[in-house]
């Protein structure tokens, strides 16, 4: 037995109360008059009967009162040992953790052997069901009390590429408890490694109907090395401004010396050594990638020799092509637009454009459907002939640039855009009577990697009604600077100012060049495809236009990824393994996907016992010592069983009682008195 609030048994001092009111109150007696005292002999009067206890049972019904008050505040408890609980029709479920880590150190076949020992010891009638698990949970048998089919579940788990998930674990114990309406009793076989578990705790959470018994699989910190990464261009035009950068990093590592190797279609190219510090990473640069024309495969790689080695190579795809070409139609004599906007491609080094210019008589006979996107750079007119075939050209989805300048003032429209012009906003060179950009739309593909156009001047533009086009940027006074059109599958981009630095200084500052960049490729379409993907990311296979098309899908095993039903209807793919997936649209649009094993897998530290006890008290029962527990520690456990009612129903009978003999005595002593 115990006390929650011990401090409160101090009020059984007020014992005293009753005691004093019995026996040591002081003695009253009526005096006798006499007339005098000189004929009684002296002697001493004994006190023994005014000490004598009045009312035996009153004094103790009052003590009994006062004694059960103060053990009522101090919280009696007993620690009542619960019989263990009855799960009837209880599901033992045996989770197995395949992900990348379970690799190292034969992980993978130490958990099935352990695993199996579990199924040998259930009782005959008793049911169970085998998982795996890493990113995503796969059911390896149904329930069933037979032991065959459940160590064959177990044997037909294989090692992936996935990163752990516990969480996604979570999920699914949740479902089957639902689903079946019964008890689950877990048993967890994996390295219990820490970057699996979620973010949020409250994930983990189990069903009260859920007991988890965790079993560590050679759970302790492993030194592994792995390159983290790999930056290296999607696209190479010029082999000699490609560069490859490669991060090597280290965990549970003493500081040691390593081999990088850069492969390019299974060949090695360049090697250097480099020296990981401990815990740390390390960065290695090769300075060029002769890459041949078409896809290829590109892989960074060490020689580590540690006890993972699926995270010693990163593999990246490269496509080595041509610049693809773009017309820039100008004014004759102003070639000032021209110089700015093809200096601003040059400038990032990998340019994907080559500018072919025209004047607007050399453009008549030019059919721009050759052309990724076209430039027209403040032009007075163009032919209806050239001007229709540019229509035509939009809505087969194609773009183009519109800049408006002094010679475009004069038309009632924008140059193939049904926009209309308003007229022109001119503000002086002299003083700061200029505008500058007071708002930009940082979602559109044109300004969301470089928003900071603060400090452009723009002495002129042209007041364009937007009508159904999009608003990417305003000046100070409302005037829109940049607008974006969709017509039939293409795009109108009108830019209400000219590339010339006269009616503006925008050419000459640092936003221009970015933006010359992003506004070309969105208008070419070059989509920004990763180099590298990981396992577990999707990618999707058809557009509206392709559906119903077969798309043909090899993994990195040479082997058919899809079902000829999957071919024809699926819109996604997810990656399950590391290597290069060959994606084979229609129209003979190829591509070469490198996936990569998550990162997070090689860190082997696992979670600490602690985090482990923390998961396992969310389902039923408590955990035992060491992060382990069983039907015995978690359901016989004793726990504490409040007294307080009990006393306190005992305490409002002892005052009934109290009340009731008090007044009885009292009017005793009325009738003697």
């Amino acid at each position: 037995m115990g006390f929650l609030t011990p401090m409160f048994l101090g009020g059984l001092l007020a014992v005293g109360l009753p005691v004093w009111l019995h026996l040591l109150r002081k003695h009253k007696t009526t005096p006798t008059p006499f007339s005098s005292l000189m004929f009684f002999e002296r002697r001493e009067q004994s006190s023994i009967k005014h000490r004598r206890l009045r009312y035996l049972v009153l004094f103790a019904l009052r003590t009994l009162l006062l004694i059960l008050i103060a053990l009522a505040f101090a919280q009696p408890y007993i620690q009542q040992k619960l019989l263990p609980l009855t799960r009837s029709g209880q599901i033992t479920v045996v989770a197995i953790d395949n992900s990348l880590s379970m690799r190292a150190d034969g992980r993978l076949d130490q958990a099935k052997r352990m695993a199996k020992s579990v199924i040998a010891g259930l009782h005959p009638g008793e049911r169970g069901e085998v998982l795996a698990f890493g990113s995503r949970v796969q059911v390896m048998s149904e329930i069933t009390d037979d032991h065959s089919p459940l160590n064959s579940g177990v044997d037909s788990i294989e090692p992936s590429d996935a990163r752990t998930s516990y969480a996604e674990l979570v999920r699914s114990l949740r479902s089957i408890s639902q689903a079946t309406k019964q008890p689950l009793d877990v048993h967890l076989y994996s390295d219990m490694q820490q970057t699996g578990m979620p973010a949020n705790f409250n994930d983990l959470r189990l069903n009260a109907a859920v007991r988890l018994e965790p079993h560590p699989v050679d759970a302790k910190p492993v030194a592994n090395f792995a390159v983290e990464n790999v930056v290296a261009p999607r696209r190479v035009y010029d082999t000699k401004k490609a560069r490859v950068l490669a991060t090597i990093a280290g965990t549970n590592n003493q500081r040691a010396m390593r081999k990088v190797s850069l492969f390019l279609n299974q060949r090695e190219i360049e090697s250097k050594n480099i020296e990981v510090p401990e815990n740390g990473r390390a960065t290695v640069e090769f300075l060029s990638l002769e890459v041949p024309f078409g896809a290829n495969r590109g892989a960074v790689r060490i020689d580590s020799g540690d006890a993972l080695p699926n995270d010693d190579t990163f593999y990246f795809s490269v496509e080595r092509v041509e610049p693809r070409r773009a017309l820039f139609v100008h004014e004759a004599g102003e070639t000032r637009g021209l110089l700015y906007f093809q200096d601003a491609l040059q400038a990032s080094g990998q340019s994907a454009f080559v500018l072919d210019p025209a004047t607007v008589e050399q453009a008549t006979n030019i059919s721009p459907s050759k052309y990724a996107f076209v430039v027209l750079s403040d032009v007075p007119g163009l032919s209806p002939g050239f001007e229709n075939e540019l229509r035509s050209y939009v809505r087969d989805g194609g773009s183009v640039l519109v800049a408006l300048g002094h010679e475009t003032v004069a038309n009632a429209r924008v140059p193939v855009s049904d926009n209309r012009v308003d007229g022109t906003r001119y503000a002086s060179r002299n003083g700061e009577q200029f505008q500058t950009v007071a708002w930009l739309d940082a979602g559109h593909p044109s300004i969301q990697q470089d928003n900071r156009w603060d400090n452009v001047k723009f002495y002129q533009a042209i007041r364009v009604n937007p009508g159904n086009a999009r608003v990417v940027a305003r000046l100070t006074d409302g005037t829109p600077l940049l607008l974006d059109e969709q017509s039939g599958e293409g795009h109108i981009l009108v830019f209400t100012s000219t590339f010339d630095n006269v009616e503006n200084d925008f050419p000459k500052d640092a936003a221009f060049v970015p933006f010359v960049e992003q506004t070309a490729r969105y208008l070419g379409r070059l989509n920004d495809a990763q180099t590298a993907v990981f396992v577990g990311s999707f990618e999707e296979l058809r557009d509206s236009k392709e559906k119903g098309a077969a798309v043909d899908v090899l993994d990195p095993k040479g082997e058919r990824a899809l079902s000829l039903e999957e071919a024809a209807r699926a819109q996604n793919i997810q990656f399950t393994m590391a290597g290069f997936y060959d994606i084979r649209r229609p129209s003979a649009r190829n591509e070469l996907v490198a996936v990569n094993t998550d990162r997070h897998e090689s860190d082997l530290t696992p979670a600490p016992p602690e985090t482990l006890s923390l998961w396992q008290n969310t389902a039923q029962g408590t955990a035992g010592s060491g992060g382990e527990s069983g039907p015995e520690s978690s359901d016989a456990a004793p726990k504490p069983l409040s007294l307080w009612w009990y006393v306190m129903l005992a305490v409002l009978a002892l005052a009934i009682a109290e009340s009731w003999l008090g007044n009885r005595h009292l009017s005793v002593d009325k009738e003697a008195a």
